[in-house]
């Protein structure tokens, strides 16, 4: 799908990180975007400085999000663009021992739900809901009618101690990929994932040195984190190349994450 200014864009988690770079990459394509975040400070900022929009969305909350499509749509029309990069992180074993006490205490199964329903849950209501309107559309000849690309993680694959939260939400925007695809191949919409590596993102940004020393050593070549732009330019090359569809690409510079 060429990207041009006849073309709206949404971009969940669009305030910071990858969400921002994405942003960005298609709006310097010239696509109308609206950012769901939020983060209103960031958002608003962002968005005035690309020529978009800001919806303050919390993708968890289903009110919420019909509220932001609804200003989406009102400000660009219906998208034919939605990525996914809305998400957070946790740490926490399945069961664990408190090395003071001793205690032996199990996964809270609210934090557990808190991560699947942001991480999984969140993204399949937006794209789900975004599908639905992508289908009122006439297709853009071979491009189909829409472009939804989700993003998950090398954890998805290569979880770590204390990821089991996170490494299984990820886990689950992989495997949907493909019924996803099939579901809406009728409809002319294409439905690919990327699984990022280690970036400079906040998550990372907010690690001691030591840590993200450690995680740099397991990446090949080039062998540092990645740029958040590397992300957006790539999510661009999905929406415009129509002959990728169903896939779940690393996007990793040849990364294995170790067990801790």
């Amino acid at each position: 799908m060429k990207i041009s200014s006849d073309i709206s864009a949404i971009v969940t988690g669009g305030a910071s990180g990858l969400g921002e770079a994405t942003a960005r990459a298609l709006a310097a394509k010239g696509a109308k975007v609206t950012l769901f975040d939020l983060n209103e400070e960031r958002g608003h900022q962002v968005a005035s400085e690309i020529g978009g929009a800001f919806a303050k969305v919390n993708v968890a909350d289903e009110q919420s999000v019909d509220t932001g499509f609804a200003l989406a749509r009102a400000a660009h029309g219906q998208e034919r663009i939605m990525i996914n990069c809305a998400g957070i992180g946790w740490a926490g074993k399945t069961a664990g021992r408190s090395r003071k006490s001793g205690e032996i205490h199990a996964h809270r199964i609210s934090d557990f739900q808190l991560v699947i329903n942001i991480n999984l849950v969140g993204t399949f209501m937006c794209l789900s809901k975004s599908a639905a309107g992508m289908m009122s559309l006439d297709p853009l000849g071979d491009s189909g009618r829409g472009v939804i690309i989700n993003t998950a993680s090398v954890a998805a694959q290569d979880g770590q101690v204390g990821q089991v939260a996170y490494a299984a939400s990820k886990g689950g925007i992989v495997g949907m990929t493909l019924p996803i695809a099939r579901d809406l191949a009728r409809e002319g919409i294409r439905c690919n994932v990327i699984l990022p590596g280690f970036f400079d993102t906040p998550i990372y940004e907010s690690l001691p040195a030591e840590v993200k020393d450690s995680l740099r050593a397991h990446v090949q070549f080039p062998a540092r984190f990645g740029r958040p732009d590397e992300y957006g330019d790539f999510a661009v090359c999905l929406v415009e190349n129509d002959y990728i569809n169903a896939e779940n690409i690393r996007l990793d510079a040849g990364a294995r994450m170790p067990p801790r």
